[in-house]
C-alpha cells in the first residue's frame, strides 16, 4: 500500500481525464436546514459514517438516510436548493444527475488513500471502497461503493 495520499480538489485538471458516468439517485432522504439561534454556534462539525469531519454553516442543510439520523452529511445551501426537491415535509429526493467514477479508476490501486476536498471539508477514504461524485456546480465528494450500488441507477 502506498504511504502517500492522493489529493483531489474540484478544480483539478486531472479530473477531466476520467470517465464520469451519469447516474440518478433513486432514494428519498430526510433533510433539515441548519438554523442555529443568534446565541448559538453558527457552524457545526458533523462526523460522517466513514470517519470524516465536515462543517455545516448556518443556512446549509443536514441530509440523512431515511430513519438513520446518525448517517448524515452537510450540503451547502446553494447546492441543496439546486439539486433536491421536497416530496413531503422534511423528505427530499435528489433531482440532479450525479456523475460518478470509481476512485480506484483514478488511483489504479484499491488500497490507495484519497483525500477529497469537498465544499464542506476534506475527507480521506480508501479508493476501493468509494466512488468520486461530481455535481452540477462542479463540486466533488466521495460516495461509498455500497451506497452507489444500492441507491443509484445508471442513466445510459
Amino acid at each position: 500500500m502506498s504511504t502517500s495520499i492522493v489529493i483531489l480538489r474540484a478544480g483539478d485538471g486531472i479530473l477531466k481525464k476520467f470517465h464520469f458516468k451519469p447516474y440518478r439517485n433513486i432514494q428519498e432522504r430526510q433533510a433539515v436546514q441548519f438554523q442555529p439561534g443568534p446565541n448559538e454556534p453558527q457552524i457545526r462539525v458533523i462526523k460522517t459514517p466513514w470517519g470524516g469531519e465536515l462543517t455545516v454553516k448556518k443556512g446549509d442543510y443536514i441530509v440523512n438516510e431515511m430513519g438513520e439520523p446518525e448517517n448524515c452529511w452537510p450540503v451547502e445551501r446553494s447546492v441543496f436548493e439546486q439539486t433536491y426537491r421536497q416530496v413531503r415535509p422534511g423528505i427530499y429526493s435528489k433531482t440532479a444527475i450525479t456523475y460518478l467514477v470509481p476512485l480506484e479508476e483514478i488511483t489504479d490501486n484499491p488500497n490507495q488513500l484519497v483525500r477529497v476536498h469537498t465544499r464542506e471539508g476534506a475527507v480521506t477514504v480508501r479508493a476501493g471502497d468509494f466512488y468520486l461524485a461530481k455535481g452540477p456546480q462542479g463540486e466533488i465528494w466521495p460516495i461509498p461503493r455500497e451506497k452507489v450500488e444500492s441507491t443509484f441507477q445508471p442513466m445510459e
